[in-house]
């Protein structure tokens, strides 16, 4: 028996609970994820809580957050979330070049975007002290000072995934195994 069981709504802990009926409320399902998370009832409502505030109270779009998203996870080298956003993004018309692009670890066409992505991938590879030519080069692209903090806020939640997907070594859903993905 694994230390990190997928959790049901019925097997998880009585304070997860609440939090997995949202989410089957909201995506008919229980996400692997979140049911390996329901072991902490902490981590599962603190990783949907960031997810909602990013999705909901940043200035960024869909498909930037999406960027931010993969990006993280490309980096983490998570097998899960690369095949859960890149699902995710093709069921939200991200265009597929943006997200093979992210997955094959290449530059994106768009220079606006492609600032966004090196951005993000500083943060994540300087532990959140990108220099000084890296900000300037987000800056230039079009972005904004606030819109720094808004890419922390997409770092956070995926770190904390990423590294619960790691410690738990947390399977697939099956709709996401056309979108799986190695980092080899």
């Amino acid at each position: 028996m694994s230390l990190f069981p997928v959790h049901s709504i019925e097997s998880a802990p009585a304070q997860a609970r609440q939090t997995l009926e949202a989410v089957v409320s909201a995506y008919g399902f229980v996400p692997n994820l979140l049911g390996v998370m329901a072991a902490s009832p902490a981590a599962a409502e603190a990783y949907l809580a960031l997810s909602g505030i990013f999705e909901k109270k940043t200035s960024l779009t869909p498909t930037e957050r999406h960027i931010v998203l993969l990006t993280v996870s490309r980096y983490h080298e998570c097998h899960y979330c690369m095949a859960a956003h890149s699902m995710i993004s093709a069921m939200q018309k991200i265009p597929a070049e943006i997200t093979d692009a992210i997955r094959r670890n290449r530059p994106i066409a768009d220079v606006k975007l492609e600032a966004l992505r090196r951005l993000v991938t500083a943060i994540v590879e300087h532990r959140g002290r990108p220099s000084e030519q890296e900000l300037r080069a987000f800056y230039d692209a079009g972005y904004k000072p606030a819109q720094v903090l808004d890419v922390l806020v997409g770092v956070t939640q995926k770190t904390l995934s990423n590294y619960t997907n790691h410690i738990a070594d947390t399977p697939l859903d099956a709709s996401m195994e056309p979108y799986a993905w190695s980092p080899r």
